[in-house]
């Protein structure tokens, strides 16, 4: 079982001892210690077992947001990029559309046609700027 305490140590690494993490630390190496030996009783290999238990407690971003831990990445950060996000979506849908006029007018300048793809392309950068929203 030194397996299930290695990956509990791993997950709880980044996180600032505290008597609140020893605690939910132990009771969650109980919990997957019970988990195994009752997978086992129902005809697993130890070692399956083991993986499958692992497995099934997936990961502990709640736990560490319950114990003051920052998750990683900045909300600063995440809303400049989405603004280049809407800067990118906006100068290629421009691109884009322009060059359905330069074709439409060039090749059939008779039909003006340019105006229905125009729709369809609006919508990347439009989509993008309620994301933005959304973030800000």
């Amino acid at each position: 079982m030194s397996k299930i305490k290695d990956h509990v140590e791993d997950l709880f690494k980044s996180i600032p001892d505290s008597e609140e993490k020893q605690l939910i630390k132990q009771e969650i190496l109980e919990n997957l210690e019970e988990k195994v030996a009752d997978l086992i009783t129902q005809g697993k290999e130890e070692e399956d077992a083991i993986n499958k238990a692992i497995v099934d407690l997936g990961d502990i971003g709640e736990i560490e947001k319950e114990l003051g831990v920052k998750q990683p990445g900045h909300p600063e950060k995440k809303r400049k990029t989405k603004l280049l996000d809407l800067a990118f979506s906006v100068w290629g849908s421009a691109l884009i559309i322009a060059l359905f006029v330069f074709i439409n007018f060039y090749y059939t300048p008779d039909v003006i046609w340019f105006v229905y793809p125009t729709f369809a392309v609006l919508w990347w950068p439009l989509a993008m700027y309620y994301r933005w929203l959304r973030l800000k």
